[in-house]
């Protein structure tokens, strides 16, 4: 099973794999504020990195031989609860769903059949999830839809939060320059919790300066070590992903 990056081949090289049961991976982020400290490609930034670790691992564990193909990160997201704070660059969910599906229409129109997209953002979940019903649905793609955060155990309720120990502590392992300084956060308000229900609030955002929990708790040590097991379990569901979509 070979890896192939969608935009470094010729449309030769990619009309002779996709057909023959290629997985395409497509990461998604998003750009966005991320609090004071934290840069705005944060999403697409993790999303990228755990694909780019994680596909050559399960090429390794994988026996089937098929390729598997990243293709160019999708650097932008349904955002818009996050432009009041500036520094946001957002698609509306409607856009999104459009540039998602016409995505998926382009992979079948090229041969290929089946998609995985590695999300990296909140905000992106419901989208790609119809998304997927709808590229399944039209262009006879199979689509699975990945969180990169859930495919680790249960972790604190504050995980993966927004910009918080969780995202900080990931961007702190991989790229410690995009990490600005951190200021200790207490009494942080944490909004409506209704059982078994999705609270949206543009209240809620304004009143946590729109970041979660405590950024200062987070280190690069186990940033790094979170990332590994993040690489190493986001690899098993793309090698299982490989052997039944």
């Amino acid at each position: 099973m070979s890896v192939l990056r969608w935009s470094e081949c010729t449309r030769g090289e990619l009309s002779a794999a996709l057909p023959e049961e290629a997985l395409v991976v497509l990461p998604i982020g998003a750009t966005e504020q991320h609090g004071p400290h934290l840069a705005t490609g944060t999403d697409a930034l993790l999303a990228t990195e755990i694909v780019d670790r994680a596909v050559p691992v399960a090429r390794a564990r994988a026996r089937a031989e098929r390729a598997l193909v990243i293709a160019p990160t999708l650097s932008y997201g349904a955002s818009d609860h996050h432009l009041p704070f500036g520094g946001t660059l957002s698609l509306s969910v409607e856009t999104l769903l459009s540039v998602l599906v016409d995505i998926g229409r382009s992979v079948a129109a090229g041969g290929g059949r089946r998609l995985v997209i590695v999300n990296g953002h909140g905000g992106n979940q419901g989208v790609c999830h119809a998304a997927g019903s709808a590229i399944s649905t039209r262009y006879a793609v199979a689509v699975a839809h990945l969180d990169y955060w859930s495919v680790l155990p249960p972790e604190p309720p504050t995980a993966p939060g927004h910009a918080g120990v969780f995202e900080t502590s990931l961007v702190l392992g991989v790229r410690p320059d995009l990490v600005r300084d951190r200021h200790p956060r207490e009494n942080l308000p944490s909004g409506p919790k209704v059982a078994n229900a999705g609270v949206h609030s543009a209240a809620v955002w304004d009143d946590i300066d729109g970041y979660t929990d405590d950024p200062a708790q987070a280190t690069a040590v186990d940033g790094k070590a979170r990332l590994d097991l993040l690489v190493s379990e986001m690899a098993l569901r793309l090698v299982e992903c490989a052997r039944q979509l």
